[in-house]
């Protein structure tokens, strides 16, 4: 069914995966949360976009000054704030916000972060400091291919521009410097099909969802045949494989 994909993010108040088990394997030296943490000081203020639930703010980023945690979803932003409230920490504010309509002052922070989030690199770049931070992490064209093509539909799968290099043109366009685009190559093995299965009805892997026309956002039912056969297919001592494509972009205003 077509949804708008606001409506798909906003139904989905916990972006945990804590409940699946998997395990993964890195094969590109380059961490995005180790990043942040060698980026933030004790001064720094921060922007974190499309924070959802707020996990891997409140797990990995170290105490500052101040951090702002903004997502376009009303119930995550509940699910945020009472998972700010378990953890004690006084630095983190959490805020309803859409990433393309910033409500940010301008020249006022010293690190934006994105993961996983739609982004305006022109309104990131003006509530950046001078010589702040950027840094994105991001899912590429060619995540989870092998299944994408199994079921010949996916997120940007008809697309002609990786995501990447949508977003590195983006950020270059905007006016930032020394922009650095990461390829980053993952291998994930869950253990059973069913841990798979709450992976893939969670998030649009498997959801015809185009970069390049966000509009058209098409939520689809999981054929369950052809999931079983590649269940089967990839299924490894390890668990069942699944390679998946991300990227990193780290630039400075």
């Amino acid at each position: 069914m077509k949804i708008k994909e606001y409506d798909y993010y906003n139904e989905t108040a916990n972006w945990s995966f804590d409940h699946i088990n998997y395990v993964t394997e890195n094969f590109t030296n380059w961490d995005y949360e180790e990043e942040i943490k060698n980026t933030i000081k004790k001064d720094s203020k921060v922007l974190d976009l499309g924070t959802a639930a707020g996990e891997k703010v409140l797990k990995f980023y170290p105490g500052c000054a101040e951090i702002l945690a903004t997502d376009y979803s009303e119930e995550m932003i509940k699910t945020a704030q009472a998972n700010l409230k378990k953890s004690g920490r006084k630095d983190i504010t959490f805020k309803v916000m859409d990433n393309l309509h910033m409500e940010t002052e301008e020249n006022y922070y010293d690190l934006v972060t994105a993961r996983h989030t739609v982004t305006d690199p022109k309104q990131i770049y003006k509530t950046l400091k001078p010589g702040g931070k950027l840094i994105l992490r991001g899912v590429d064209k060619l995540d989870s291919w092998q299944l994408k093509r199994a079921f010949t539909y996916g997120q940007a799968y008809n697309d002609t521009k990786p995501i990447s290099l949508i977003d590195y043109e983006a950020i270059l366009d905007a006016g930032f410097k020394e922009v650095e685009l990461i390829p980053l190559h993952v291998i994930e093995y869950y253990k059973t099909k069913e841990d798979l299965y709450a992976l893939l009805i969670k998030i649009p892997i498997l959801d015809d969802f185009s970069e390049e026309n966000p509009d058209g956002f098409e939520k689809k039912e999981i054929d369950l045949d052809i999931f079983e056969k590649y269940c089967e297919e990839n299924k490894t001592e390890k668990g069942i494989k699944l390679i998946r494509r991300y990227y990193g972009i780290v630039a400075k205003k």
